[in-house]
């Protein structure tokens, strides 16, 4: 028996019996040979941890563009915590932890620059659409590995596809990834809102504390306690009632008071200026793109599409780089 194997057998008979076992994936894309140390979801995991777009998300808006300060989340930090509150809930309900952490650590691949401003830019000029999570299963489809993409299970694939709100996945994996998702961004974006001085603790109405508590911590110990309590045996993951009711209240708080805030928000307008530049620029001077990019447009892909992987996958800083060098005069020199 391979180690594989002895891990494979250790999710049989540990595992909940509502769990994505690894034997039973519905597989890959592309038939590939097992390794004989590792099960698939936990090859998954690896293959995403080393991909480009991966290291990408250190350098992408999380909700503050450029902040003051150096400790204010990333869209990458956004991605570990994501990880880590899944990872916990799956361990309470003996969930395939390897799975979770595949899906959370995937789920925002795609994602553009400067947040959802530079999502909200692409998604308007480009006329077919962009929407960041489709867009995360298309980077690990076919824009990793310079086109061949990196060939993950339909259950990650899956996971990455419906974790926001309107999503349904198909396994508990990926529900417990779409929850901590939400209860992530609640917590560490009330933090950094507090951090930035556009909120206080006690701003947050007296229902929302009596259910779910006064500050960041209180609140993340309390979703992920009642995340569990409420899915404890049973074929779901749910939130109790009066909890899920809170977390919507608070969702709307901070729609209200950070995501909507012109404070918190002044710079976006900007941000959207220059993605819609960069799109358009690239709309009208394909030949300039990286070669993997113009080996797609040889293979037949869509041209919008294309121009949208390329500006869609830069970082903050290199979109910012590439705008200056295209549209901003350099000193003259002999």
């Amino acid at each position: 028996m391979t180690i594989r194997e002895s891990l494979e057998a250790w999710e049989r008979d540990y595992l909940s019996p509502y769990a994505a076992r690894s034997v039973n994936s519905k597989g890959r894309m592309k038939p590939e040979e097992q390794c004989d140390i590792r099960p698939v979801f936990q090859r998954d995991r690896d293959r995403i941890i080393h991909c480009r777009a991966f290291r990408r998300l250190k350098d992408k808006t999380q909700v503050f563009l450029t902040p003051e300060g150096d400790q204010y989340r990333t869209r990458l930090t956004h991605t570990l915590e994501v990880s880590q509150n899944a990872r916990t809930i799956a361990k309470a309900l003996k969930l395939n932890e390897e799975l979770v952490e595949a899906i959370a650590l995937g789920h925002d691949l795609g994602h553009t620059p400067f947040g959802h401003a530079g999502e909200r830019a692409l998604n308007r000029i480009c006329p077919l659409g962009f929407v960041h999570s489709e867009q995360s299963v298309r980077t690990v489809d076919r824009l990793e590995k310079h086109g061949a993409g990196l060939n993950l299970t339909f259950e990650v694939r899956d996971g990455i596809r419906n974790h926001q709100t309107i999503g349904k996945p198909h396994t508990l994996e990926g529900k417990v990834v779409r929850l901590s998702d939400k209860i992530a961004y609640i917590h560490h974006d009330m933090d950094d809102a507090v951090r930035g001085g556009i909120l206080q603790e006690s701003d947050v109405p007296k229902e929302i504390q009596e259910v779910i508590g006064s500050t960041t911590g209180e609140r993340l110990d309390h979703f992920i306690h009642d995340i569990v309590t409420a899915s404890m045996g049973k074929n779901d993951i749910c939130m109790s009632g009066p909890v899920e009711t809170a977390m919507k209240k608070m969702r709307k708080f901070m729609f209200d008071h950070v995501y909507e805030n012109p404070q918190a928000k002044s710079e976006e307008s900007k941000a959207e200026m220059l993605m819609e530049t960069l799109y358009t620029y690239y709309m009208k001077h394909v030949d300039s793109l990286p070669e993997e990019y113009i080996n797609l447009l040889s293979e037949g892909e869509q041209k919008e599409r294309v121009v949208c992987d390329y500006v869609g996958a830069m970082s903050d800083r290199y979109a910012i780089s590439v705008y200056e060098e295209i549209f901003i005069p350099k000193s003259w020199t002999i």
